[in-house]
């Protein structure tokens, strides 16, 4: 695309990592609703499987815009639905008594630690991907 070797590929894993960023974006800040933040501590409650399943519907397009094959797509769902769910799990309990009011400093640093962690499972995501691309 850009003339050099590999161009063609580096624009294609950044266009798809820029996709599961505005995803992230829509998934978990405009879609996430307050039943679904309440329902992520208890593996009973239906609100955070809902909110695993927004995120690997927007991933789900993002791949199939970017001409993944189905296949490929269904392994990284099934994935990324897993890591999500239980990322989200494990932040309700290791933060549960931490408060924005009373302990802001640990309270962002636990939301970063939970952010950085599901970017990093985009990287992952884009890797696998890259590694399926042709040479």
């Amino acid at each position: 695309m850009n003339g050099t070797p590999g161009g063609a590929v580096v624009e294609f894993v950044i266009l798809l990592i820029l996709g599961l960023q505005i995803k992230h974006f829509i998934a978990d800040y405009l879609l996430q609703f307050g039943w679904m933040i309440s329902g992520k501590g208890s593996f009973s409650d239906v609100g955070g499987y809902v909110h695993a399943g927004f995120h690997i519907v927007g991933t789900a397009i993002v791949l199939l815009l970017g001409g993944v094959p189905p296949m490929m797509i269904l392994l990284v769902l099934v994935g990324e639905f897993v890591i999500h769910y239980l990322l989200d799990f494990a932040k309700i309990h290791y933060s549960r008594n931490v408060s924005a009011q009373d302990q802001p400093h640990m309270f962002w640093a636990l939301n970063g630690l939970d952010q950085m962690l599901h970017q990093m499972t985009y990287l992952g995501i884009a890797f696998i991907i890259y590694l399926w691309l042709p040479a």
